[in-house]
């Protein structure tokens, strides 16, 4: 079950407009620091990333499964379940019985997959399986992001957007 705070945070992304993606990364950094902490473990970088999408999944990001022959089809389909679930009632309660099950099962495994070499390691890999057209692509983006910033627009927006954060995390303490 997500925390009241990640789920308030993904509601405000979700009105600023940000990509499903991005509010599912709330999620994989919730499930990092459980992690860090000691709340739960995992036996790898790729199974906290599988474990925050299916939260946000879940919560009602709208976050398609993966496309056929992209990932197993075991993986598909629990994708697609989880998905289907948050579509159609994102705020139902959650089985105490289950919830407490998967919990014991987490806290057996270990906490180095969220290390920041693990993660490091994991990103690199993921580099590395883009083709260069793809990683060519991303970098002109960016490019394109930063040059956009130096306009005094651009900076304004930036400094909005800090001044919004620093509010926000003002009211969350």
């Amino acid at each position: 079950m997500p925390n009241k705070a990640t789920i308030q945070r993904v509601k405000r992304a979700t009105q600023e407009g940000t990509s499903p993606s991005t509010q599912a990364g709330q999620f994989v950094k919730e499930t990092m620091d459980e992690i860090r902490s000691g709340k739960i473990g995992a036996r790898s970088t790729k199974q906290v990333i599988a474990i925050g999408l299916s939260k946000a999944r879940r919560a009602g990001v709208d976050l398609p499964p993966p496309a056929k022959g992209k990932t197993s089809e075991r993986t598909r389909k629990s994708a697609q379940r989880a998905y289907n679930t948050g579509q159609s009632q994102p705020n139902r309660p959650v089985n105490a019985k289950r919830s407490r099950a998967t919990t014991k099962a987490l806290q057996k495994e270990g906490g180095a997959a969220a290390s920041h070499e693990a993660i490091s390691a994991q990103t690199k890999q993921q580099a590395r399986n883009r083709t260069p057209e793809q990683r060519s692509d991303s970098a002109r983006k960016g490019a394109e992001t930063r040059l956009a910033h130096q306009t005094s627009a651009g900076r304004r927006e930036i400094a909005q957007k800090a001044a919004n954060g620093r509010r926000a995390q003002a009211k969350t303490r």
